[in-house]
C-alpha cells in the first residue's frame, strides 16, 4: 500500500507523511477575518483543506483541526496606515464590532455548511485569547526579539535573522525586503521596515481596545495564529494549511514568533492551496469580480450567467489539484455542473438490479475488464496518496463510469467482473466520493423551481419599487424572512438572496 506523501511549502518537496505522535494529528488551517461576506477565494482553502481533515480521519488518525476566527486586528500594514477591518466595517454598517462579526461567522459558518466541510475540532477567536497573544508578546520581549514604542510593540525581523532563516517559507531575502518595503504613514516608529506590529497603541476614537503592559491598543494578526496553534496544539504540530496568499507575511510571522517563544520550529508540514482566478483575471474589488458565496449560490453576480450549486463548485475545485491555478468561468462551472450530474446518475446506479444479479466466474475473456476496474481502484488511492491529487482521482471514476454505464445498458454482462470485484465497486466508491472528497447528491430540479421562482419575485419586487409601490415591495420581502430566505439589496440596483438555515 502506497504512503500518503505531502507537498512541504517548506523544504519545497513531497515528503513521507510521518505524524509527530503515532496515530495523533494536530493541523492548523487559517480562517476568515469576519468582517465581511465570505467570497469565492473562501471556498478553496476550506473545501481543499476539509478533504485533508476527511481523509486523515479514513486513515484511522485522532485530528484535532484547529481553524481560528479573526474577529479582531488583522489591519494592513501594507496600506497608508494601519486600519482595522473588523473596527473600521463596523463603522460603515453602523453595528457592534461583536454584532458585525457574529453576523459574518453565521454566514461563514452556513456557506461552509453548503459545501458539506465537516466543522472544525476547536474554532477559537482572536478576541477570546487576547491574554494568550499578550503572554506571548511579553516573552518576545523578554528574549530581546520585540520592542515597544508608543505603546505599540514590534517584532524585531533584522535580530532575528541574524540567527535563524527568515524568509526561507516564502522565499524573500531581508535585505530586499528592507531596500524595496515601501515607508509607510504612521510606521516611523518602527526600527526596520519590515519589522511586524505584534500589539498597536489604540486610539481614543478605536472600537475595540483591550488593556496590556503597554497599554490600551489591539492584537496583531499574525500574533493571533502563533498563539492560537500554541495552545491548542502544542509548540510544534503536524500540519499547517492555507492560501499561497498567506506565505508572506502572515506565516512567515508566524514561524519567526513562534521560534522564539517555543524554541523550536512549530510546523512540520506546511501546506498551501494555490489562488483563483475569474475568467483568466485575479479577482479583486477593482475588476468588479469578487463573487460573494451567495451570489454564487444565487447566481445574482454579474460574472454568472446562473446560479451554481454548492457541490458544483465542490467538485469543480476538487477536479484541479489543490496546487495549481484555478480560472473560474461559467462554462467551467457549467462543464463541471453536467460532469458531476453524469458520476452521480452512475454511482446511483450501483444500486441497480442489474448489479444485484446472481454472481458467476468471469471467462477467461473478461478477465481484463474485471482487472482494470481493480487497476483504476488501486490508481485512486495512489492518486490521493500523491499529495492529495483529487483530479487524476476523479479522471479515474469518469473512466469507471463508462463501464459502469454499459453494464446499466446491457452493453457489458455484470458476469464480466467478480463478486469481490463488484463489491470493491460499491464500497470504495462511496468512501471516497461521499466519506473523503464530501460529494452529495445535488437536487437540481428543485434548485431550478426555486432559482426560478426568485427571480419572478425578485423582478415583480424590482418593479413595485419602480412604481414607487413600497408596500408590496417590503411584504414580499417580509414573507420571504419569514420562510428563512433573506433579501439583500446592492448599491448598484441588484438583489441577492440567501436561504437562512
Amino acid at each position: 500500500m502506497s504512503t500518503l506523501r505531502l507537498y512541504n511549502s517548506l523544504t519545497r518537496q513531497k515528503e513521507p507523511f510521518h505524524p509527530l505522535v503515532k496515530g495523533r494529528v494536530g493541523m492548523y488551517v487559517c480562517g476568515p477575518t469576519v468582517s465581511g461576506e465570505s467570497h469565492l477565494g473562501h471556498a478553496r482553502p476550506y473545501i481543499t483543506f476539509d478533504v485533508v481533515y476527511r481523509y486523515l480521519l479514513h486513515l484511522g488518525y485522532q485530528v484535532r483541526y484547529v481553524r481560528n476566527i479573526t474577529d479582531a486586528g488583522h489591519f494592513e500594514e501594507e496600506g497608508r496606515e494601519a486600519i482595522d477591518k473588523i473596527a473600521n466595517k463596523s463603522k460603515l454598517e453602523q453595528l457592534e464590532p461583536m454584532e458585525l462579526v457574529s453576523k459574518y461567522t453565521r454566514l461563514y459558518h452556513w456557506a461552509m455548511e453548503q459545501f458539506n466541510t465537516l466543522p472544525p475540532s476547536v474554532e477559537p477567536t482572536a478576541t477570546g485569547h487576547i491574554v494568550e497573544q499578550i503572554e506571548m508578546i511579553k516573552q518576545l520581549i523578554e528574549a530581546g526579539y520585540a520592542y515597544e514604542v508608543n505603546g505599540s510593540v514590534y517584532f524585531d525581523v533584522k535580530k532575528y535573522a541574524a540567527g535563524h532563516e527568515y524568509g526561507k517559507l516564502s522565499g524573500r531575502i531581508l535585505d530586499d525586503l528592507l531596500e524595496t518595503t515601501r515607508e509607510l504613514e504612521g510606521q516611523e516608529e518602527k526600527r526596520n521596515r519590515a519589522d511586524f506590529a505584534l500589539w498597536k497603541a489604540a486610539a481614543p476614537e478605536h472600537i475595540m481596545r483591550w488593556a496590556s503592559p503597554w497599554g490600551v491598543g489591539y492584537p496583531g494578526w499574525h500574533i493571533e495564529c502563533s498563539a492560537m496553534a500554541t495552545k491548542y496544539l502544542g509548540k510544534q504540530f503536524d500540519i499547517h494549511g492555507g492560501g499561497m496568499d498567506l506565505l508572506f507575511p502572515h506565516h512567515e510571522s508566524e514561524i519567526a514568533q513562534s521560534t522564539i517563544c517555543n524554541h523550536t520550529a512549530p510546523v512540520r508540514y506546511w501546506m498551501h492551496n494555490n489562488m483563483i482566478t475569474i475568467n483568466g483575471r485575479k479577482m479583486g474589488q477593482s475588476y468588479n469580480n469578487v463573487i460573494r458565496l451567495t451570489e454564487l449560490f444565487a447566481g445574482t453576480h454579474p460574472e454568472l450567467s446562473q446560479a451554481y450549486h454548492p457541490m458544483t463548485v465542490r467538485f469543480f475545485i476538487l477536479q484541479s489539484h489543490y496546487r495549481s491555478t484555478l480560472d473560474f468561468s461559467n462554462e467551467a462551472l457549467q462543464a463541471a455542473e453536467k460532469g458531476l450530474k453524469r458520476l452521480w446518475d452512475a454511482y446511483s446506479g450501483l444500486n441497480a438490479p442489474v448489479w444485484s444479479e446472481p454472481f458467476v466466474h468471469p471467462t477467461a475473456g473478461d478477465a481484463e475488464l474485471d482487472q482494470r476496474m481493480n487497476r483504476l481502484l488501486d490508481e485512486v488511492l495512489e492518486f490521493v496518496n500523491d499529495d492529495f491529487n483529487t483530479a487524476k482521482a476523479l479522471a479515474n471514476f469518469f473512466e469507471m463510469v463508462s463501464v459502469w454505464n454499459s453494464i446499466k445498458d446491457g452493453l457489458i454482462s455484470i458476469t464480466a467482473l467478480s463478486p469481490a470485484t463488484i463489491q470493491r465497486i460499491r464500497t470504495e466508491t462511496k468512501t471516497w466520493l461521499e466519506d473523503v472528497f464530501g460529494l452529495q447528491a445535488v437536487t437540481e430540479a428543485d434548485n431550478e423551481k426555486l432559482s426560478g421562482v426568485m427571480d419572478l419575485l425578485l423582478e415583480i419586487r424590482k418593479e413595485a419599487k419602480l412604481r414607487k409601490d413600497f408596500s408590496t415591495s417590503d411584504k414580499i420581502r417580509d414573507q420571504l424572512i419569514t420562510l428563512g430566505i433573506q433579501l439583500k439589496d446592492e448599491k448598484g440596483g441588484g438583489t441577492s438572496w440567501m436561504i437562512d438555515n
